[in-house]
């Protein structure tokens, strides 16, 4: 109540800090009649006026004002548009690195611009990043026109360029492109073994189109470049047989009473469990396909992997269905993106899923990969010295932007009134009445001419609609993750009289809804199109556009509630663009999945019991209220799961930053002997210390050990036992320093007989090629930790501890190992010419081209597919947080 008052009197900071920008909006336009004056090179030439006076000392801060004032000029003479001050706003938000909250049809392409070019006059790159190639490259080829126009160059950066071309690409000023291809060039550029090799400058400003989209709905999925491993495909399709023959249980175990079923499914967490029952049924069959030994129990430490594909094969078959979580396309499983609707070409399911899909499916199963190199999208974004992004709808995950990115939302008014009318959610009792009452909703907007989009979170449901308006024959479009080749063009023609659009989630699609259609989509379809042409095209758009705000505008029609509200409040967004009209409505069942799961049965029976006939629907603030508090549930369970995981991957996240900074010192230095002479002393004082202890009696050491492994491990032989028989004077720290002198003079005896630069080169070649090969040993080390740490919980420890300690462990052993097997590498090699150097490179270079797979890879929670039993209230909740459940998840229960 206190907050509020204080917020009456002094405004909220949202409030504040518009106040405070307005100021600077002022000042840039006072600036445009000044700039008017100036001629076309006039203009061009403040570029080169600003880089000057920034190289001169002044901030990017200090020439904001003139260089915002410049791009809203040249983009009136390029474009004939003129930045509106809400833009000018917005562009400051982005350039002080927060995320600038504009809804939908406000510009925020346009408004990129002003910190693009702000921002590039430093010379250090700007990064440009949205969801797709198709929209990377519609913007890049939108925006080079007024960005050549003021003297900058664009590059776009897409999947499937050569090396010379993304190098191009960031050596642009201002660089479009994708977030999944920025995210890989960052670790190719970390597996190079030549600096000219490297694509990316250091990661300096970057603006994120759709920063929701990307930071929130895709943090969970990491970048990962794998290599392939074993196959194992006809395990696969033997276990999809298998799981066909199960029993689902319905009712839970009552105590004293033996299992109904085979596997129990938990719709709310998205998991299927064995029974006791379910665990003989299986383990019998495993026997007679002879893949168990009998008396052997599939949770023994000998059978994880058998227990892993029967999990991956169980959640393929009951919780993840075709149409709704992936498609079949040209004989592949392809995923489909819950929050967007699109598919998610080249991106698997991780721990063996997809391949147990694949079985199910019955189509080629494709190898496990072994990963190579790493890294979620939320530790590549942390790398930006300066990162801002912009979306419609960010304000609902404010906190996790600010907990997570340090980045502040800040939400830009917009240029017209907002006028949509959003109407209260319709609840009906079946799904077959609620389909009664949206097709009964949309003849009634087609009756009257009134545009439709209608949204559907499944592609399922939208092909099921498809097929009931056939049937009722109305035209209409179906926009979804199987024909999104041509969404620009259904888009574009959404906003038209009478038409009808069917989509799955509208979330990412980048292009607006125009009423009346898109009057520069329109002006494209005419051929050889004359000045008189164009006008009238342009003045028949102007009425059919006045027509469709007379009808009301775009109406939308969900067909469900979405778990999050930040996509909900995206498919409203699509209407009632710069102030035109248009109103949302969504239609809900007790049988869509949101309100089965999470809203009580208690609403259910109480419109049974109200006696509530067919098709008659509840309209309620309260009911509205409680679904909203159900996402609220769901949005705050995603939440912790992704800041789960984000304390996992920061652990590996300092390890990558110690062996990548490693990598690139030796990659830039060309003399790396120093580093060498240390690892090597390092390595043979080790190996002295193991066997002579230091400050030791001579009765405790072990000379014949020591010679052994010197001549075994490093081929040097040295006699230590007959110097000690000849010199009675040596004790510890002298024989210590004799065998090092030894030990290195063989080393230089090798240098002057193959030459220093030879034996320099190889040095190089072989740390390169040992660092590589020991951390991929170590991510796949880190990946199998990560898999069972959850139930260490069960023993009263917590998970996360134990992961640090434990990867900690494997880190510095890794290190470790890593000098012994360059030391032992180096000194056993015989290097007779400059030909044995060449045939080390020719190996490396082999390696390189064993095809390496570029996944944005979905991957589960770390407790997932892990069998677990169910936990009960009091018991430690198998989250890894160590707390009790009842204090934990299950509040969400």
């Amino acid at each position: 109540m206190f907050g509020s008052l204080l917020t009456k009197m002094f405004g909220s900071r949202n409030d504040r800090l518009l106040k405070q920008m307005g100021k600077e909006v002022t000042k840039i336009n006072a600036l445009e009649p000044v700039l008017e004056a100036l001629s076309d090179e006039e203009l061009k030439a403040k570029t080169i006026e600003f880089k000057d006076r920034f190289s001169q000392g002044e901030t990017v801060e200090q020439l904001l004002a003139e260089a915002f004032a410049v791009v809203r000029e040249a983009s009136k003479r390029v474009f004939s548009m003129r930045h509106f001050d809400v833009q000018m706003i917005g562009g400051m938000v982005l350039n002080e690195g927060k995320i600038a909250e504009m809804r939908t049809g406000e510009g925020k392409t346009l408004t990129a611009t002003l910190p693009s070019y702000l921002n590039a006059l430093t010379g250090k790159g700007v990064h440009v990043i949205t969801v797709n190639d198709y929209l990377a490259t519609r913007d890049a080829d939108w925006s080079r026109p007024l960005f050549e126009f003021l003297g900058l160059t664009v590059g776009c950066n897409v999947a499937g360029m050569t090396t010379e071309d993304k190098q191009a690409a960031y050596q642009s000023d201002i660089t479009y492109g994708t977030n999944n291809e920025f995210g890989f060039d960052y670790l190719r550029d970390n597996m190079v073994f030549s600096p000219q090799e490297r694509s990316q400058k250091p990661l300096h400003f970057a603006i994120i189109d759709e920063v929701d989209s990307i930071l929130i709905d895709e943090a969970r999925t990491p970048l990962i470049i794998s290599g392939q491993a074993e196959d194992s495909s006809a395990l696969y399709k033997t276990i999809n047989v298998v799981v066909p023959t199960l029993e689902q249980q319905e009712e839970e175990d009552k105590e004293g009473e033996e299992s109904t079923g085979d596997y129990t499914i938990d719709e709310k967490a998205k998991q299927v469990y064995l029974t006791e029952r379910g665990q003989i049924h299986i383990e019998e069959i495993m026997v007679e396909k002879e893949l168990l030994i009998a008396g052997d129990t599939l949770f023994s430490a000998a059978n994880i992997t058998l227990l892993h594909h029967v999990m991956a094969a169980l959640r393929a078959h009951k919780l993840f269905q075709k149409d709704v979580d992936y498609i079949v396309k040209d004989g592949e499983v392809v995923i489909v993106d819950e929050h967007t609707g699109r598919t998610m070409e080249g991106r698997r399911w991780s721990e063996g899923l997809h391949q147990a899909v694949e079985a199910k499916e019955g189509v080629n199963i494709q190898n496990e990969n072994q990963t190579l190199a790493s890294i979620t999208f939320q530790n590549y974004f942390r790398i930006y010295q300066k990162l801002s992004g912009m979306t419609g709808t960010a304000d609902t995950e404010a906190f996790e932007f600010n907990h997570i990115y340090g980045l502040e939302t800040v939400i830009i008014p917009t240029n017209q009134p907002m006028v949509r009318k959003d109407l209260a959610d319709l609840i009906y009792l079946t799904g077959d009445e609620k389909f009664e009452a949206i097709l009964a909703d949309i003849q009634d907007c087609v009756k009257r001419g009134q545009p439709v989009l209608v949204g559907t979170i499944a592609i399922e449901t939208s092909e099921f609609l498809s097929d009931f308006l056939k049937k009722q024959k109305i035209k209409h479009k179906v926009l979804n993750a199987k024909f999104h080749q041509q969404e620009a063009e259904i888009v574009a023609d959404a906003g038209k009289e009478g038409a009808v659009t069917i989509a799955t989630n509208m979330a990412g699609r980048g292009t607006d809804i125009v009423l009346g259609g898109n009057l520069d989509a329109i002006i494209a379809k005419l051929t050889n199109a004359s000045e008189d042409d164009i006008a009238k095209a342009k003045a028949q758009w102007k009425i059919d556009h006045d027509r469709v705000l007379e009808l009301g505008g775009l109406h939308i029609v969900a067909t469900e509630r979405h778990e999050s509200r930040r996509i909900d409040n995206q498919l409203r967004g699509r209407s009632g663009r710069q102030g035109d009209e248009g109103s949302t409505r969504f239609y809900l069942s007790m049988e869509d999945s949101l309100m089965r799961i999470f809203a009580s049965e208690r609403i259910s029976n109480m419109m049974r019991k109200l006696g509530m006939e067919h098709g008659e629907a509840i309209e309620h603030p309260w009911v509205t209220r409680s679904i909203e508090n159900a996402q609220r549930k769901v949005e705050g369970r995603n939440f912790d799961m992704r800041k789960q995981l984000l304390e996992y991957d920061d652990v590996a996240n300092d390890q990558r930053g110690v062996i990548y900074e490693q990598r690139n010192e030796l990659l830039d230095n060309e003399e790396i002997g120093e580093v060498v002479d240390a690892i090597r002393s390092d390595v043979i004082n080790g190996v002295i210390d193991q066997h002579i202890p230091r400050q030791s009696l001579d009765e405790m050491w072990d000379i014949q050990g020591l010679e052994e492994q010197l001549k075994g491990d490093y081929a040097t032989d040295l006699t230590i036992a007959k110097w000690l028989e000849q010199d009675n004077k040596l004790h510890e720290e002298s024989l210590r320093e004799k065998i090092v002198t030894e030990f290195e003079q063989a080393y230089k005896d090798k240098e002057a007989a193959v030459g220093v630069d030879v034996l320099r080169q190889f040095e190089k070649a072989v740390m390169l090629q040992s660092l590589d090969s020991h951390w991929k040993e170590h991510l796949s080390a880190m990946d199998h930790l990560r898999q069972g740490i959850g139930l260490r919980a069960h023993a009263q420890k917590n998970p996360k501890q134990e992961f640090k300690r434990e990867s900690f462990q494997l880190f510095t052993e890794m290190l470790d190992n890593l000098k012994f097997d360059v030391v032992g590498i180096l000194s056993k090699v015989q290097i007779r010419a400059e030909s044995d150097v060449e045939a080390v490179e020719e190996q490396r270079r082999k390696a390189e081209e064993i095809p390496m797979d570029f996944k944005h890879q979905s991957i589960t929670n770390p407790n997932e597919d892990r069998q677990m039993p169910r936990v009960g209230r009091n018991e430690v909740c198998p989250c890894g947080s160590g707390k009790k459940y009842k204090q934990c998840h299950g509040k969400l229960a």
